[in-house]
C-alpha cells in the first residue's frame, strides 16, 4: 500500500486511461489550480468568498474571467505561482505546468533561484513575523527546501499562521491537513470513500510521514469533483479532500518534495 517508486523521469504526467478526475498536464492549469484549493477555500482559509463556483467549474471543464479571477484572490498560493512561473521564463502563472509544481512538485521548481525565493519571503512575510522567526524562515530560502505548498506548510505557517485566522492550537493536526499528501482509495461508498494515507508525526522531536492509516472522507455533491474513481487509485489529499488521481509518477514526485521540505523543516524545529 502506497509503495511509491522513486521520482526518476520529468516528463510531464498523462492518465492513459482517460478517466475523469485525473490531475494531468493536458488540462488547463486554472482547474487544477481550482481542485486544489477549493478544499482551503470552502473552509475559509484562502481566497475569495466563492461557494461552490471552484467544484462547479472543474465538473463543467468551464474556463473563463471569473475562475481566473478567484484564483488571483489566493493571497497564499497565488504569489508563489508568479515566482514559479517567472522564475521558469513562463507568462501565466496559471500554466498547467506552474501549477502542478506548486501543488504536486516537478522539474520546474529547481530552477527557482534562493535570491528570488528570499525576496518573495521578505516582501510577503517579513512584517509579520517575530525578529527571531524571520530569522530563521529568511535561512530556508537558501536552504535544500523547494518553493512547493509543503514549504508554505511547514516554513511559513508555523511561524506566521495561517493566512486567516493566525497561530492554530491544534498545530500539528492543522500541518496534516494542511499538506497535499499522497493517498490510495481502499474503499468506495456512496456517501464516503475509505483512503489510505500517511499521518504527518511528530517522533523524538522531528517530523515525519508516517505508515499509511485508513480515513473515511466525505464523498457528498459540494465535496467532491464527480471523479471516475476506483479502488486501488492513487489520489492527492488536502483538507482531507480528494483533489483527484495522479499517476505514480506525480505521487512519487509529491512523496519526494515534501520529505525534501520535512526535512529541511526538521533543522529547525
Amino acid at each position: 500500500m502506497l509503495a511509491l517508486p522513486p521520482a526518476r523521469s520529468p516528463a510531464l504526467a498523462s492518465d492513459p486511461a482517460g478517466r475523469h478526475g485525473t490531475l494531468g498536464t493536458d488540462q488547463p492549469g486554472a482547474l487544477l489550480f481550482a481542485r486544489f484549493a477549493f478544499p482551503p477555500n470552502s473552509l475559509g482559509l484562502c481566497g475569495p468568498d466563492s461557494g461552490l463556483a471552484l467544484p462547479e467549474h472543474v465538473r463543467a471543464g468551464r474556463m473563463d474571467t471569473e475562475l481566473r479571477r478567484i484564483a488571483q484572490g489566493f493571497e497564499g498560493a497565488w504569489p508563489y505561482l508568479e515566482l514559479i512561473a517567472a522564475e521558469n521564463a513562463i507568462a501565466d502563472p496559471l500554466d498547467v505546468r506552474v501549477v502542478e509544481a506548486y501543488w504536486l512538485g516537478n522539474e520546474y521548481l529547481g530552477h527557482v533561484a534562493a535570491r528570488a525565493h528570499h525576496r518573495d519571503l521578505e516582501t510577503r512575510f517579513r512584517d509579520r513575523a517575530r525578529p527571531r522567526e524571520w530569522r530563521w524562515l529568511e535561512a530556508k530560502a537558501d536552504s535544500d527546501a523547494r518553493v512547493h505548498h509543503s514549504f508554505h506548510v511547514l516554513e511559513v505557517l508555523p511561524r506566521i499562521g495561517l493566512i486567516r485566522g493566525g497561530l492554530p492550537a491544534d498545530m500539528l493536526g492543522v500541518l496534516e491537513r494542511c499538506l497535499i499528501r499522497p493517498a490510495e482509495v481502499t474503499g468506495i461508498h456512496d456517501d464516503h470513500l475509505e483512503v489510505a494515507v500517511p499521518p504527518l508525526e511528530m517522533v523524538d522531536g522531528a517530523l515525519r510521514l508516517g505508515a499509511p492509516r485508513v480515513e473515511r472522507l466525505d464523498r457528498g455533491p459540494a465535496a467532491t469533483y464527480g471523479d471516475d474513481l476506483v479502488d486501488g487509485d492513487l489520489v492527492a489529499l488536502h483538507w482531507q479532500r480528494v483533489c483527484g488521481r495522479m499517476t505514480t509518477l506525480q505521487a512519487a514526485r509529491l512523496r519526494a518534495v515534501t520529505e525534501r521540505n520535512i526535512a529541511v523543516a526538521n533543522t529547525t524545529i
